[in-house]
């Protein structure tokens, strides 16, 4: 009897153990961004950047009319000193009359410490179909801002279209997410952004028009003062993000919404710094809804940690199952997983902390993945 309770006991506290440690590890969640509130009917389209003094920074579309992807549309910030705690009031970084203003994407120069964050616009008015079939008042261009205190202030916009953009092209966005800079190889250095395009299909329509979708690369060697286009990625290639792969070389691999109707995500690699492409291929693994992902390195082969990368989408043939994915190995395969919510959820942004955690910015919602933008908190030990 004696020897029953001692054995009922430590199972007592083993459990209790258990579910403390269960908690502690749990990925935690806060709301920062409410739909209805704020001024903005909708906030669409997160980012999320570490800056060189180890703020977050949180960047949004504000949709000031609706949840369309036209109309009046702003690009706002959140700022945290605190790894992503507390944040500070929402502020608007670009505002042009009612124009879409849209597709924040940041990048941290952590050779000067800046960050630039690339942007692009077109008319209110202008509805996406008709800027790729070119009967639109106006088209789609490119701008960057630059902020040299980790993101208090921040420049004008400046346009880069001319340089980054092929006149052929009609539609045209930056990310959405965060760009890189490459770390190893020829091309140490490189600012690189992902972005994709329309271009005219000359053998005929393609999802009912006549344009086909591709991705691209725009890179800045002169530590943001200049941009050029790099390399496009095509058949049926869209929104993308990247890494660069532990081989040393600076090798980058692409991931990409893909439009090939088998709702997998699809890849490339570039062994030039972006300049050219491999022709894309399946990423069998990867379930998507045709949506956008989030694509990061964590740590390096010589870190504590070794070769990680994280990698977040909902995991489903429709918008919903929010999961963070995690591979050892640059990204070809993927070891270990953690469904966030398995309800409506859309996009997503990723960023590691100093201190080992890491935080996925994303949309989520109960009835549907647009209702608000909240942000997980979580470790590696959530990743099994």
């Amino acid at each position: 009897m004696i020897n029953f309770l001692i054995t009922l006991i430590s199972f007592y506290f083993a459990s209790a153990q258990l579910e403390k440690n269960e908690t502690i590890n749990k990925p935690t969640e806060q709301d920062l961004f409410i739909a209805g509130e704020g001024g903005y009917h909708t906030y669409r389209i997160p980012s999320l950047l570490i800056a060189a003094d180890g703020s977050v920074l949180a960047f949004v579309e504000g949709r000031n009319s609706g949840s369309s992807d036209t109309g009046d549309i702003d690009v706002l910030m959140k700022k945290s000193t605190d790894g992503g705690r507390t944040w500070s009031e929402q502020t608007v970084l670009w505002d042009k009359d009612e124009s879409v203003c849209g597709n924040p994407n940041p990048v941290l120069d952590e050779i000067t410490g800046d960050i630039h964050l690339l942007l692009t616009w077109n008319r209110g008015d202008d509805h996406e179909g008709d800027i790729i079939t070119k009967k639109s008042k106006d088209t789609r261009r490119v701008f960057v801002m630059k902020s040299t205190d980790n993101g208090e202030s921040w420049s004008e916009s400046k346009d880069i279209t001319e340089t980054t953009k092929d006149p052929s092209w009609g539609w045209y966005a930056t990310g959405p997410g965060v760009g890189i800079q490459i770390k190893y190889g020829p091309n140490k250095g490189r600012l690189v952004i992902p972005a994709n395009h329309s271009y005219d299909d000359p053998n005929g329509g393609v999802r009912g028009g006549p344009f086909e979708y591709g991705s691209h690369v725009i890179f800045s060697d002169d530590h943001g003062t200049t941009w050029e286009l790099g390399g496009s990625i095509s058949p049926k290639m869209n929104e993308s993000q990247l890494i660069e792969m532990a081989d040393g070389n600076g090798t980058l691999l692409m991931n990409m919404r893909s439009y090939f109707g088998k709702n997998r995500r699809a890849l490339s690699v570039s062994r030039d710094g972006g300049i050219s492409w491999s022709h894309p291929v399946e990423a069998s693994t990867l379930v998507e809804p045709v949506c956008q992902a989030a694509f990061l390195r964590y740590s390096w082969p010589n870190d504590r940690t070794g070769d990680l990368v994280l990698f977040s989408n909902p995991a489903s043939t429709k918008r919903e199952n929010m999961t963070i994915k995690l591979s050892r190995d640059s990204g070809r395969t993927w070891a270990a997983s953690k469904l966030l919510h398995s309800g409506p959820s859309a996009y997503s942004a990723l960023a590691a902390l100093p201190n080992g955690e890491f935080l996925c910015l994303y949309e989520k919602g109960e009835e549907n993945a647009y209702e608000k933008i909240v942000l997980a908190r979580m470790s590696l030990d959530n990743l099994r």
